[in-house]
């Protein structure tokens, strides 16, 4: 079956690049990935406040994407959310390149680090993304449990309005975690490019075991 015509558009786009848009010696980039509820929205923004990062959330780009008037991606989106189904990466690639284009031209003084949370899903999305856009410094793995992230997420659905917190889409998303996208953190700790965060323990407590972790290693780069 032939690719979607905008996936075959963004692909054409990515894949005649030499070399990646931003050199990761002028760009920081973290890839924030965790089971959903594991709390990787709540770190984030916290780390966004103190050490002045750019959080782009992969889901809430391809959240908006899909109801941004006139998208060329919208209605695939929305199938592929519906679905508990992962969008394919090369659109998910091209809009996170987008937004890290956009922050860079609006904010040109601003810290160059961003915090890409929710992505990579898959080993393609990982290795596309590091060829094409930039290579990763790290990979920040917030660990939890499955019955803790469910708890959390029934108990956000409760007010969140979004349509993925329900039980069924819920324990699809957790399925599709484990086997697509564990394999991604197995291969960058096999590279030591993985901090894993204890991600049970109440936020303030996971964020100081960031901060110290990420501190060690970054160090004035942080």
């Amino acid at each position: 079956m032939p690719p979607h015509p905008a996936v075959a558009g963004a692909a054409a786009q990515l894949n005649n690049k030499p070399t990646p848009t931003f050199s990761p010696s002028d760009v920081t980039v973290l890839f924030v990935l965790g089971g959903p509820g594991a709390g990787k929205g709540t770190q984030c923004a916290r780390l966004v406040s103190e050490y002045g990062f750019t959080h782009l959330s992969a889901g809430d780009l391809l959240r908006a994407e899909q109801e941004r008037p006139g998208s060329e991606f919208g209605e695939l989106i929305k199938d592929c959310i519906k679905n508990g189904e992962i969008v394919p990466m090369e659109v998910t690639v091209k809009l996170l390149e987008n937004a890290m284009k956009a922050t860079i031209q609006d904010k040109p003084t601003a810290p160059k680090k961003f915090l890409i949370d929710g992505f990579p899903r898959k080993m393609d999305q990982a290795l596309k993304f590091e060829e094409v856009v930039c290579p990763a410094r790290l990979v920040l793995f917030y660990d939890c449990p499955e019955d803790e992230m469910e708890r959390r997420l029934l108990e956000r659905g409760k007010t969140s309005g979004r349509a993925d917190d329900n039980a069924e889409s819920i324990r699809k998303r957790f399925r599709t975690f484990i086997e697509t996208s564990m394999p991604v953190v197995d291969h960058y700790e096999k590279e030591g490019r993985v901090v894993k965060i204890d991600a049970t323990a109440p936020p303030d407590a996971v964020f100081e075991a960031t901060k110290a972790k990420l501190g060690k290693i970054l160090g004035d780069k942080l």
